[in-house]
């Protein structure tokens, strides 16, 4: 381990090989952290909080504080982090409300400067997260999602995998998966193409989610029967991700903008 000095380890956390401390960093008793991970100066990491491997935490970043929630009452909660995260500078990651919950951040995520992400949150593995984007308790952003800067999420939405939300965009009900979004509050504005592209989707795969939302948002019936009709007449993984996001969820599912419909934005 290189720790400076000036850096204060209380006793009982677990540091392995090769890992970076800066100055004036406090690391808390309960804290675990992985081989390789550079931790900057003035960082604060307390409370039960599990750090991956070659993660790098950047100079005043705050992890494992207790939850901005009037409910919390001091139960024990946790924080974990997969490999290859960067939380960059002054961000802050809160642990759980509710005994043995936790807030999961997943691998090779790149969380910038002055994100906030909130109590009991779930975070997949590569989502990018801009500078000043906020998450409030209990949201859960699906893998390879993008939040821009300024977004602010409210409780229990639900980003879904692949999607995109412009910068300084009001969430307030979830975004389905490969969409992009913005506005305010949030409205859909097509598909996440160049995302579907970038990540190795076919041109018959994107038009097949093409299809998949037009029948959802254009097609007349209730949700389970549009459901089922999609199940049966298309395969794939995608097809299984959007089922599954549309089948959940408790505060509803963002809508396209009424101007146009998914064949003009696409």
């Amino acid at each position: 381990m290189n720790k400076d000095p000036r850096a204060i380890i209380e006793q009982g956390a677990v540091i392995a090989e090769n890992v970076t401390i800066g100055p004036y960093t406090f690391i808390g008793k309960d804290v675990t952290i992985g081989e390789g991970t550079l931790i900057g100066s003035g960082v604060i990491v307390e409370g039960k909080v599990h750090i991956g491997s070659k993660c790098i935490l950047g100079h005043h970043v705050v992890i494992g504080t207790p939850p901005q929630d009037l409910s919390y009452q001091g139960e024990e909660t946790e924080i974990w982090i997969g490999d290859e995260t960067i939380i960059r500078e002054f961000a802050t990651v809160h642990r759980a409300t509710g005994e043995g919950n936790e807030t999961r951040i997943g691998r090779k995520c790149y969380i910038m400067s002055y994100c906030h992400i909130a109590h009991n949150c779930r975070v997949g593995d590569e989502v990018t997260m801009a500078n000043n984007a906020s998450l409030a308790g209990y949201v859960e952003v699906n893998d390879m999602a993008t939040i821009s800067g300024f977004v602010g999420i409210h409780q229990f939405v639900r980003i879904g995998k692949l999607s995109m939300l412009g910068g300084l965009s009001k969430v307030v009900m979830d975004i389905p998966p490969f969409c992009l979004a913005d506005g305010h509050p949030a409205r859909l504005y097509g598909l996440n193409v160049v995302g579907l592209k970038r990540r190795g989707y076919s041109k018959e795969e994107r038009d097949q989610i093409k299809k998949i939302y037009q029948i959802l948002f254009e097609r007349h019936g209730n949700l389970p029967e549009l459901l089922e009709s999609i199940q049966k007449d298309f395969t794939g993984e995608y097809v299984t991700e959007i089922i599954n996001f549309f089948s959940k969820g408790r505060r509803g599912i963002t809508r396209f903008i009424k101007e146009k419909r998914l064949n003009d934005v696409y």
